[in-house]
């Protein structure tokens, strides 16, 4: 069992981009990196690699796989074997899914902005548009209880030296869900700036 802190996962976002960023844990206990990994006329692949142990394979196998449309349309997620187990995926398969199925609308009244998704531990979790105090971005269970939440750098504060400024938190009992906290919070952040329903 992993060393418990008692504080969350605060995974500073180098660089605030959706192009690519490094999101580092400010007590260094983990290290996740989405970067572009293709472009071509038809689609944009990025990649999210867990990079906390310093492996080759860490740096070079994506532990989870965004594909969208070259028009920056939703496109697909896929997850590493034994990551993250979506669509009732056994460990050790691999499974491409439409973003707009994994991440789904709530409702048609909540609209593009508050959505849905099941993780490997089979639990629902919701994202929303600024739905908490301070927070860009929040994740909740279904309790309502918030499990990580993004947040922008604060107008008026100063520029940080390698940093946007900009944190994506999870909370310590959800550590390890953090990789598929950061897939699903940069499809939200994709959804919002492409202006997509």
């Amino acid at each position: 069992m992993a060393t418990r802190y008692g504080l969350p996962f605060f995974l500073e976002d180098k660089t605030g981009r959706l192009d690519g960023s490094e999101f580092v844990d400010l007590h260094d206990r983990t290290r996740l990196v989405y970067r572009r990994k293709s472009r071509d006329a038809t689609r944009i692949v990025y990649g999210i690699f867990d990079i906390t142990l310093g492996t080759y394979e860490a740096f070079h196998v994506p532990v989870v796989t965004l594909c969208f449309g070259a028009d920056n349309s939703l496109g697909s997620v896929c997850y590493a074997p034994g990551v993250g187990v979506i669509g009732g995926t056994r460990e050790g398969e691999e499974k491409w899914m439409q973003m707009a199925k994994y991440l789904s609308q709530v409702n048609i009244f909540a609209g593009s902005k508050l959505r849905r998704f099941f993780a490997s531990d089979g639990n629902e979790y919701r994202w929303g548009y600024k739905l908490a105090e301070g927070n860009e971005w929040t994740c909740t269970n279904s309790s309502g209880t918030i499990v990580s939440h993004y947040n922008l750098k604060s107008p008026g504060e100063p520029p940080y030296y390698g940093s946007s400024g900009c944190m994506l938190t999870v909370e310590e009992d959800y550590g390890h869900l953090a990789c598929e906290m950061l897939a699903t919070v940069m499809i939200m952040r994709h959804i919002v700036a492409h202006d997509l329903s």
